[in-house]
């Protein structure tokens, strides 16, 4: 797969795609025609079915979706797991009433992999998550510092992660909105827009940079978010409503590389005329959770990836390399 660069870095994206962009609506919808829970014998299937769940939320399927993410790797750095974690704690939220079966019928699991279960409980939004983690204990005695930790030590959940502290809280919303459709998740991520005139922090800049493109790339493709961005922007102060109005636009032209040009120039701006600790800092190789380069989401664009969700490498789907913002590339 060609990426745009030679070097892959750990850091925010700027890219999923929520429609499917390879295939018709049709593929996706014969895709998810099967109702029951079936396994997923590759990680195509997985993705396609993650792409069209809310066309047919079969969230039956949820264990075994789980038990995939699994098997093809996806969770060896739960850093890079965002959306995966998100999408499973939006499904198990968005079915409060089947949630404890659907969490007793993930396991087995190995042990590295049941941080999802914790954070999917903790991230669900259900008004009884505690009590309903505590009924795992049990069976996750490995990952026990963790759970004592969202049980009583007030680690944060969904509503209370920090993007600035943690990136990867943009991939967990981006998730529970694959999962639910909600506009809480998108409300989060369209919060740092104001970042996107930060003057003093390049972190800052670069992160509101990427939430400002994810944002415009997946309106771009998806009606219903594109009309939740136009009501959000409706009663947002003015620092956000300004770069809103900028990703509807590029959305409705699909003049995204515009987007990616006004970022590049504030980046350089920045650090050429911000203070020597921010011209000096290498932000580009630091910043950000994920290893993706942005020529992966060119790749899907490209029909490389066949059912929307572009280059999935250890499950980062909603994030790429930081380096596509670097001047160099």
């Amino acid at each position: 797969m060609r990426c745009w660069g030679t070097t892959l870095s750990r850091a925010l994206i700027a890219g999923v795609i929520v429609a499917a962009m390879a295939v018709s609506a049709g593929a996706v919808t014969k895709a998810n025609k099967t109702a029951g829970p079936q396994t997923f014998e590759k990680a195509e299937q997985l993705l396609a079915w993650i792409n069209g769940y809310r066309l047919n939320p079969d969230f039956k399927r949820l264990p075994n979706a789980v038990k995939a993410m699994s098997k093809f790797g996806v969770m060896r750095d739960m850093d890079q797991a965002g959306v995966y974690i998100g999408f499973t704690a939006g499904v198990i939220g968005s079915n409060p009433d089947d949630a404890e079966q659907l969490i007793a019928d993930m396991f087995p699991l190995p042990s590295e992999d049941q941080v999802l279960i914790i954070k999917a409980i903790a991230y669900s939004g259900l008004i009884d998550w505690k009590p309903l983690l505590t009924k795992y204990v049990e069976r996750m005695p490995a990952r026990k510092v963790l759970i004592d930790r969202y049980l009583f030590a007030n680690k944060p959940v969904l509503a209370d992660l920090s993007i600035a502290e943690d990136q990867s809280a943009i991939d967990v919303n981006w998730g529970y909105y694959f999962a639910t459709g909600s506009e809480a998740p998108v409300r989060r991520i369209s919060k740092v827009l104001a970042w996107t005139e930060d003057k003093n922090e390049i972190e800052k800049l670069t992160i509101g940079a990427m939430a400002k493109w994810t944002l415009a790339q997946n309106a771009s493709r998806d009606p219903d978010l594109l009309a939740m961005l136009k009501s959000i922007a409706a009663d947002e102060t003015a620092d956000i409503r300004k770069p809103m109005h900028e990703v509807i636009e590029a959305s409705e032209t699909l003049e995204l590389a515009k987007i990616r040009k006004q970022a590049l120039a504030s980046i350089e701006e920045l650090k050429v005329k911000g203070p020597e600790r921010v011209r000096t800092y290498n932000w580009w190789g630091q910043t950000g959770q994920t290893v993706l380069a942005l020529g992966c989401v060119a790749a899907g664009a490209l029909g490389q990836v066949g059912f929307g969700i572009p280059c999935v490498v250890g499950g980062a789907l909603s994030t790429a390399a930081l380096k596509y913002f670097s001047p160099a590339q």
